[in-house]
Formats: structure tokens, sequence, C-alpha cells
């Protein structure tokens, strides 16, 4: 790790002010604060000095939205095995298709199956969140300045988790 630490701080100078990758600091900053944690501390009186960070407190949201996430891959798989098992028609989409090539049933009682369905419908949002937030995310990091904000990995995961799970991706990507 020291290794690593190293070759950072040596080619760190290109990426601060005045150095000819200047544009690219914020995504520089992003995977240097991910990698290890930052150098400076708050010096001020209200605030508290130790290693917890905002990427590290978004970082603990993640892990907690991994079973939320889990949990809707199963409930949205379950509601439409259900629905289908009631009588209605599987939904002429290639989600079906994926389904029955994989020789799943639509079971509502078999846990992988209800799975797999769900993460069908769900994974594609989630996709599309995250590369589309993370693209605007760095955009508006370049052009401001800014550091990357990690807000975006929350909302990336949460916002899927509010949409319908049919809904067409460029929706999605507007969100």
């Amino acid at each position: 790790m020291k290794f690593l630490r190293a070759q950072l701080d040596k080619r760190a100078h290109l990426f601060e002010k005045g150095g000819p990758l200047e544009r690219l600091y914020p995504l520089w900053e992003a995977q240097d604060t991910f990698l290890y944690t930052p150098g400076d501390v708050t010096q001020a009186a209200p605030h508290v000095r130790d290693a917890l960070d905002m990427k590290r407190l978004m970082m603990t949201v993640v892990i907690a939205l991994a079973g939320c996430i889990y949990m809707a891959l199963y409930n949205t798989g379950y509601q439409a095995n259900l629905a289908i098992a009631a009588g209605a028609a599987p939904l002429d989409v290639w989600q079906t298709d994926a389904m029955r090539s994989m020789g799943l049933s639509f079971a509502p009682d078999d846990l992988w199956a209800c799975l797999v369905h769900g993460s069908l419908f769900f994974v594609p949002v989630l996709v599309v969140t995250f590369l589309v937030g993370g693209l605007w995310e760095a955009v508006f990091a370049g052009v401001r300045g800014h550091e990357i904000n990690e807000g975006f990995l929350v909302t990336g995961m949460l916002l899927p988790l509010t949409l319908p799970p049919t809904i067409p991706l460029w929706q999605g990507a507007l969100g």
C-alpha cells in the first residue's frame, strides 16, 4: 500500500492548480480519497476531528442500502411471479424471454426465480441511474472546479427503489 500511496503522491502535482491535468482534478481527488483517508482535518471548534469523511459516511449508507436493494430484487420478482401464478400473462418484454432462456420458472415460492426476475427489471435501471448520475456529477464538478460529491451514489441507489419496475430506461436517466 505504501507503493501505491507513493505513486499517487508522485503524480498529484499534475492535477493540482497550474498542472497540465488541472481540469481532471475532481476525478483525481475522487479516486485518491476513495483509496485513502484525506490528510487534512478540520481545526475549528464545533467539528469533530476524526478519520470519518463524507466519502466514508456515504459508503456506510451504500452498505446499509444493500439489504434494501436485495429485498427490492426479491419482492419485485415475487410480486410478478405471484401475479403470473394467479393467471396474469407474463409481460412481453426481454426480461420474460431471459427468464425462460435460463430455464427458470415463474413460481412465487422459488427464491432464486424471484431474485433473478426482480434483478432483470431492477439492475438495468440501477446501472442507468449510476452512469447518468456519475457522468453529470463529474461534468459539473469539472466545470465548477469542485470535488466530486459522493452523494450521487446514494441518490443512484435510492432513485431506482422509488421507480416502477417497468419504467423505460430513458425516464430513469432523466431522474
